[in-house]
């Protein structure tokens, strides 16, 4: 043993024993830097989390505010929750800092630039940034707040499991401290990082024991989860059981305890959830989208002289900054009340199956590129938007370029002039109002939901085949391990319990779990545990699933007791994991009315109504074009238009649909993926691989159905339009 650590244990025990003699200790502080120290912290705080402490910290330096402080220790216990290291005075003056500059910097940009160049100030973004401005400071002071939620549920999604390990590996070895050790390596972020916390705090002298240290973990989630809280004392009031039937007993219904309060939870909040998500469907999908039906006679009423492109750019932004982004904070709202689930393992993490996240193609039998699914969207979604956007590329290039069917309906751009300027030039003149271009609007949105999309899929597809096949073992995986233990509880060594079972088996998930461990152990001359765990051929890396491997290791660690106490804890495994899977279908049977509600509004009902409106603008917005290029014609040839002259003056020529089509199709796109996020959220908690998959599939097919119903209803409704106008006016 080297001298340094030598001398460090020494002096640790050294200590210990004066408490124990009553003599008051005096700490000696240690510096810890081992491999393995650095790595924890480095663990510890997660990259995505520096950029938002840099700010509160250089936030502080500048302008230190000092909370109240019922503020104070509310946020400082969702700083503490998730780790960050910054102080409730940097939160409060980075919300202040960060809302003086979107004011100060928005009101500047759009009013004080414009004046200074003699150019009409933006009254509009000045009011918006103000406003904006405003809205973040209570924003900005609930970040912690969001964060502290987010690693709360991530957490919470498994309590069940953790309170399963420790309850495992505590049936063969009473040792807490082995067993939360067991248990960190075995969960995955942020639990295993608490877990090796709380074994942390011991080795640096922080608490004596385990029980003190876990004791002072178990305070941060008194108040969201009391289950959890019961069932780790449970687990430690069975360290004290003289009694071996009491012990486990008690272990049982540490188990029981979790399961009965994670399914009462759920069940409170499914309840609870009715009235949240009526108030988010009617504000973030039924009441916008509709109003896009009258927003075009308004534009058209109120534009009179106003550009239709800066028209564009204010309904832009209520469309596509403003709405989506309180869409997302009520979504985040209703999240962040979520109790604890039994939540999906990211195996996309698994180094494992790392290359099964790029599109991997074969060249020959031995080589294979591995590429980016990044590289496949940026080149799609730029075809597709040189594509959608070739209107005005075209009309950029050349102004008087116009293509038109035989009776002049179906224009490709339509460029016209605006009305206060009847007879102007080919420059100046504003578009694309031509169906053709409308129609070529919806490859710009196909564009964006498709690239996006198929990046998700090639992420996540191949991966949740993975998982798929490893759920299917793990529902099987119960009578599996009751199988196993029979045999091994019949005095057989497990590695022919092994080859019994999976004959037994045959035919199925588990048998061919087992028939691959048995192979490696006939016909490769491996061990037991090599033969389930070697990196290569190991039977548990071709199902890389964390009940699994932990089942094994159990396995591993009690059959050097021998083969009947291995027999009794595969049984008692058997029956945790029917447990755990009987209240997981549970679960998903009380939220299954809630998500597949949100499924309809992402799958159909949000894209179908936006398709529909859309043709419907398309419609309304062509007749006040024509009527008003006509009204404007015959106002320059000073031919006598009668009452219809006077018409000039009520409205402008309105926005095009190419414009206006954009903005809607990217808000369909934004509300697919808030919602997919939601609705994933609702039913596995924190799980970016299901989540993954679920935005490739949404995305899709939320936007090839609106493009499909908007190009379908725009066609038919425009050549309506057309008829409508046909002899509307004198001379037509």
């Amino acid at each position: 043993m080297p001298t340094d650590d030598y001398q460090q244990l020494l002096e640790k025990y050294k200590q210990r024993i004066k408490e124990e003699f009553g003599e008051k200790a005096i700490l000696v502080p240690t510096q810890i830097t081992t491999k393995e120290y650095t790595h924890f912290k480095k663990e510890l705080y997660p990259a995505k989390y520096s950029l938002y402490e840099k700010a509160c910290n250089f936030s502080e330096k500048i302008l230190k505010l000092n909370a109240d402080q019922k503020t104070a220790d509310k946020l400082q216990k969702f700083i503490d929750v998730c780790h960050l290291t910054v102080t409730p005075s940097g939160v409060i003056s980075f919300s202040i800092l960060a809302a003086l500059f979107i004011i100060v910097f928005g009101s500047l940009s759009t009013f004080a630039l414009p004046v200074l160049f003699c150019l009409e100030p933006m009254f509009f973004f000045v009011v918006f940034f103000l406003f904006t401005g405003l809205l973040l400071i209570p924003i900005l002071q609930k970040v912690p707040e969001f964060m502290g939620n987010t690693w709360r549920m991530k957490a919470s999604n498994q309590m069940v499991q953790s309170i399963f390990y420790i309850v495992t590996y505590m049936r063969h070895t009473s040792n807490l401290e082995r067993a939360i050790e067991f248990a960190a390596d075995h969960l995955d972020q942020p639990l295993s990082l608490d877990f090796r916390k709380i074994l942390w705090d011991v080795e640096t002298q922080q608490y004596s024991t385990v029980q003190e240290s876990a004791e002072a973990y178990l305070l941060t989630w008194k108040e969201w989860n009391k289950e959890f809280v019961e069932s780790f004392h449970l687990i430690e009031a069975s360290l004290y059981e003289p009694s071996e039937e009491r012990r486990l007993a008690l272990l049982d219904k540490s188990l029981d305890v979790v399961l009965n309060g994670t399914y009462e939870n759920m069940l409170h909040y499914a309840h609870s959830l009715k009235e949240p998500m009526t108030m988010l469907h009617m504000l973030g999908v039924i009441l916008p989208i509709l109003g896009l039906v009258i927003l075009p006679l308004v534009v058209s009423f109120m534009a009179g002289g106003t550009n239709p492109f800066q028209t564009a750019i204010y309904i832009a932004v209520l469309y596509n900054l403003a709405l989506p982004a309180g869409v997302y904070y009520l979504g985040k709202s209703i999240l962040s009340k979520r109790p604890a689930g039994y939540g999906a393992a990211d195996i996309s993490e698994n180094p494992a199956v790392q290359k099964f996240t790029k599109v991997n193609i074969p060249l020959g039998k031995a080589f294979t590129i591995s590429l980016n699914p990044v590289i496949f969207t940026v080149v799609l979604l730029a075809v597709f938007f040189i594509i959608g956007f070739s209107p005005i590329i075209l009309h950029a290039l050349n102004p008087a370029f116009e293509i038109e069917d035989a009776d002049g309906k179906i224009k490709l751009m339509d460029y016209v002039c605006p009305p206060t300027t009847p007879l102007c030039e080919l420059t100046e003149k504003i578009g694309p109002y031509g169906l053709g271009a409308s129609l070529l609007s919806l490859i710009v949105t196909a564009g964006l939901g498709i690239s996006f999309g198929l990046y998700f899929s090639l992420r996540s597809k191949n991966v949740i085949k993975i998982r798929e096949r490893t759920r299917a073992l793990e529902d099987e995986f119960s009578s599996a391990l009751f199988q196993l233990g029979n045999r091994l509880g019949d005095g057989l060594p497990a590695e022919i319990a092994f080859a019994k079972v999976a004959a037994t088996m045959q035919g199925t998930t588990s048998g061919e779990f087992f028939n691959l461990t048995e192979k490696n152990i006939m016909k490769l001359g491996m061990g037991l545990q090599e033969a389930l765990f070697d990196p290569k051929v190991g039977a548990v890396r071709s199902y890389p699933s964390r009940v699994i491997e932990s089942s094994m290791k159990v396995l591993i660690e009690s059959i050097k007791k021998g083969p009947r106490i291995a027999a009794q804890a595969l049984l008692s495994m058997s029956r945790y994991i029917k447990e755990i899977h009987t209240v997981e279908e549970r679960l998903k049977d009380l939220m299954g009315e809630v998500i597949s509600s949100m499924k309809a509004q992402v799958q159909f009902l949000t894209p179908a109504i936006a398709g529909i409106v859309i043709g419907i603008t398309s419609m309304i917005s062509t007749i006040l074009t024509k009527l008003a290029a006509q009204l404007s014609g015959l106002a320059a040839k000073g031919t006598e238009a009668g009452g219809f002259a006077d018409m000039l003056d009520i409205f402008g020529i309105g926005m095009p649909t190419f414009h206006f089509q954009i903005i809607v199709g990217l808000y369909v796109v934004q509300l697919a993926y808030i919602l997919t996020i939601l609705a994933n959220g609702i039913e596995n908690g924190v799980d970016k691989l299901g989540e993954r998959y679920e935005l490739g599939k949404n995305l899709i097919r939320g936007t090839l159905l609106y493009c499909f119903l908007a190009g379908v209803v725009m066609i038919l409704f425009n050549l309506f339009a057309a008829q409508i106008l046909t002899g509307t006016l004198p001379g037509t």
